[in-house]
């Protein structure tokens, strides 16, 4: 059954990308930031850790180890951080979200030397034109108020033959999966997430964004379209994640 509450209604209509998205999006996060990392690592039963790990791997950034790379929707930080860590990288991470609160969540996770965080939005991002050397962005981009937008704002920034890659949630194909991962997400998340976070609403919006975010195929075509080359994609813990990556072609130089 479709619930009439008003904070279901208001969820539903921003994951589908009514106007109120942008705001709604930004609010949210700023209210469950002090506990966002918490909620995150508990709901996930920390699986979200290995599936940043292999987001990171597939970013390339051997390649260019003392280049520049963006940290989208950076959210806590965790992302931007860990690849800070990693053995042998002597580059920088800007790590870009509007959501000032989830910035200062993750403030320390990494020498502000290496990690900097900066408050902009996702589609008007305050880097140079082909500057980056990678972009990578972890359960984010479907909260971006327009996909297309969002990638031709990627496109633009990366450095030619830099990649772009994203990691979010997705929908299990095996029914099996499918209809016991619905439920946990759909009844237990947003009850836990709720309780803990002190905001149902966000953990309302969350299964919802999901919902409403291109299948792997779709995603992945998008990408071609707005002019990335060599996109691909694969599932993750049987299809609960998945990771798309796509390359700035060098005729896009410019």
């Amino acid at each position: 059954m479709t619930s009439t509450h008003p904070e279901a209604r208001e969820a539903r209509a921003a994951a589908a990308g009514a106007p109120v998205k942008r705001s709604y999006v930004q609010r949210i996060f700023s209210e469950i930031a002090p506990r966002y990392d918490l909620l995150n690592h508990l709901l996930s039963v920390g699986i979200d850790k290995a599936w940043r790990r292999a987001a990171i791997a597939r970013l390339g950034w051997e390649r260019h180890p003392t280049g520049w790379y963006l940290d989208l929707c950076a959210g806590t930080l965790d992302v931007g951080a860990a690849l800070a860590r990693r053995r042998g990288f002597k580059g920088h991470v800007v790590a870009a979200d509007f959501a000032e609160p989830m910035l200062r969540a993750g403030a320390g996770k990494a020498s502000r030397d290496v990690l900097a965080p900066v408050v902009a939005d996702a589609l008007a991002l305050p880097v140079a034109t082909d500057s980056c050397d990678g972009a990578i962005v972890a359960f984010g981009f479907r909260n971006v108020a327009d996909l297309d937008a969002g990638f031709a704002e990627v496109l633009r920034l990366l450095a030619p033959g830099a990649r772009f890659v994203i990691l979010d949630l997705s929908t299990p194909r095996s029914v099996v999966v499918r209809t016991l991962y619905q439920l946990y997400f759909h009844h237990v998340l947003p009850l836990i997430g709720g309780i803990v976070s002190g905001h149902r609403t966000a953990y309302r919006y969350l299964p919802e964004s999901v919902a409403n975010f291109p299948e792997t195929g779709a995603l992945a075509a998008r990408m071609s379209a707005a002019g990335f080359v060599n996109v691909e994609y694969r599932t993750l813990s049987f299809g609960i994640a998945a990771m798309h990556v796509g390359e700035k072609g060098t005729a896009t130089a410019g």
